[in-house]
């Protein structure tokens, strides 16, 4: 795998731990904080600040070095300095299972557009062709019909309600679990 490809619109960078790229993440975290945070585990007391982001960058990064997840940060092709989204591969199980998890987000500025599908797209197309894997799941909460509807759209299959499954915003949420097989 490469940590940097390009789709007809899309550029996705693994990015490398920086000040700089801890910025744009943050920016890109912060403009999108109160949408987000509906999904999502609480955050650490200092998750929104540089340092934060630029240790979690370096972690990230060496969890790709060490074929243990990736995660891509998506950008416009024509304005490369403004993360728009990323899509991440994660909680991977070789050799046995050839699975892992996927997420992502993107910018609420940049929805309906079908910058999401592209990116998604490119990356099930990498993990399968490339990576080899067998299998991807998702998870998602069945209120995010947005998501649900961009996993039905990649072919992904229902296939049942993990109960209980994660702890958001102090509750234990349930999950629906979408899976693609190769």
């Amino acid at each position: 795998m490469k940590f940097q490809y390009e789709t007809r619109r899309l550029g996705l960078t693994v990015l490398k731990p920086s000040a700089h790229s801890a910025r744009q993440v943050l920016e890109f975290y912060n403009r999108n904080r109160s949408i987000f945070e509906r999904y999502e585990a609480a955050r650490p007391a200092d998750f929104y600040t540089e340092t934060y982001q630029k240790a979690l960058l370096e972690f990230e990064y060496n969890q790709t070095i060490h074929n243990k997840s990736i995660r891509f940060w998506i950008y416009l092709r024509r304005e490369p300095a403004r993360i728009i989204g990323t899509i991440c591969f994660y909680d991977i199980v070789r050799p046995i299972f050839n699975r892992c998890e996927t997420g992502y987000k993107f910018d609420a500025r940049y929805w309906h557009r079908g910058y999401a599908r592209e990116a998604m797209d490119f990356g099930i197309s990498m993990i399968f062709d490339e990576a080899k894997f067998h299998r991807i799941e998702a998870y998602v909460m069945k209120e995010n019909t947005a998501s649900i509807r961009l996993l039905e759209n990649l072919d992904f299959q229902y296939e049942g309600t993990c109960r209980q499954y994660a702890r958001i915003r102090g509750r234990w949420e349930d999950h629906l679990l979408y899976s693609r097989i190769r």
